[in-house]
This record gives structure tokens, C-alpha cells and sequence, in this order.
């Protein structure tokens, strides 16, 4: 690999990280909405879609969940 290349790809990393970064804020920003939201006084459309994020958010792993949440300094329970 030449100095570019080497460059460009450290670049590509840094830009995935900084993504990764945005990425973990957003799931646990998610995850605090959702773990604090009361199905009960909710629109049947809007349980439809908090289930639906419930889903996706439990289906990640538990490292990537605790991250999300850590990154929104989230307690986790």
C-alpha cells in the first residue's frame, strides 16, 4: 500500500467511526423513548410502530445496546 491509499483509508475509518458515533446516539435516544413510553395512552398506529422499533432495537446485541445507551448517558436498569 502506498501513502494515499494508507490516507484515504484512514479517512474511510474515521468517517465510519464518526457515523458509528451518530448511530449509537440515535439507537439510544430510541431506546430511552421507548422504554419510557406508555402503550396504553398511545394511538394504535403509534403502539404499531413502537413495537415495531421495540423489535429492532432488542434484536441487537447487548454491547451495542449498552454503547447507545452510554453515548445518551442513559441509565441502564
Amino acid at each position: 500500500m502506498n501513502r494515499q491509499e494508507i490516507e484515504m483509508l484512514s479517512k474511510e475509518v474515521e468517517m465510519l467511526m464518526n457515523e458509528r458515533t451518530r448511530l449509537l446516539k440515535v439507537v439510544g435516544a430510541a431506546a430511552v423513548l421507548v422504554a419510557n413510553t406508555d402503550a396504553e395512552s398511545l394511538p394504535e398506529a403509534v403502539v404499531d410502530a413502537a413495537e415495531m422499533l421495540s423489535e429492532t432495537l432488542n434484536a441487537l446485541p447487548e454491547e451495542t445496546l449498552k454503547d447507545a445507551l452510554e453515548s445518551v448517558r442513559a441509565e441502564v436498569e
